[in-house]
């Protein structure tokens, strides 16, 4: 079946709109991580990393569930984590639920990790995306990103 010329390309204001999200989607992984290298010596993904397990049960999930909730590649994870127990923020055990799976944990030294980036990263996520937006912008972003993260993420790996 053959698309209409009006099926196959965006509509001037689809476009701007579209133009203006990959922007956003382009720019604020660089901003977020210039914050937390400056701030902190972690990138985005390590603080993301840090930051699910700190508020995982007993601070520790499995590695694959850690991949799916930071969309990303267990030899990813695998390697971050690596780096991660060097500096002592994170230990790997194995699973007392099924001894061929690893967990991985948070240490003190992460939670205080987290503790102390927090606020600098909250302040930077405030700056960049809260603090332009009135209320109703703010609850249209969490709608808008509801529907866009169920055809994304159907799983709901990433937003539970």
């Amino acid at each position: 079946m053959e698309q209409s010329e009006n099926e196959v390309w965006l509509t001037e204001s689809q476009q701007a709109a579209w133009k203006k999200f990959i922007a956003v989607v382009e720019l604020l992984p660089g901003v977020l991580d210039s914050q937390l290298q400056r701030d902190a010596e972690l990138t985005h993904f390590e603080y993301l990393v840090l930051a699910m397990l700190s508020e995982a049960k007993e601070r520790t999930l499995r590695m694959t569930s850690l991949a799916g909730i930071t969309n990303s590649t267990l030899s990813r994870l695998s390697h971050v984590v690596s780096r991660m127990e060097g500096r002592g923020y994170i230990e790997r055990t194995i699973s007392c639920e099924d001894g061929r799976a690893r967990d991985a944990k948070l240490t003190a030294s992460g939670w205080q990790k987290v503790v102390a980036t927090a606020p600098g990263h909250v302040a930077m996520a405030r700056a960049a995306v809260i603090e332009p937006l009135d209320a109703t912008d703010i609850a249209d972003l969490e709608r808008i990103s509801a529907k866009l993260l169920e055809g994304l993420d159907p799983e709901h790996r990433m937003h539970r």
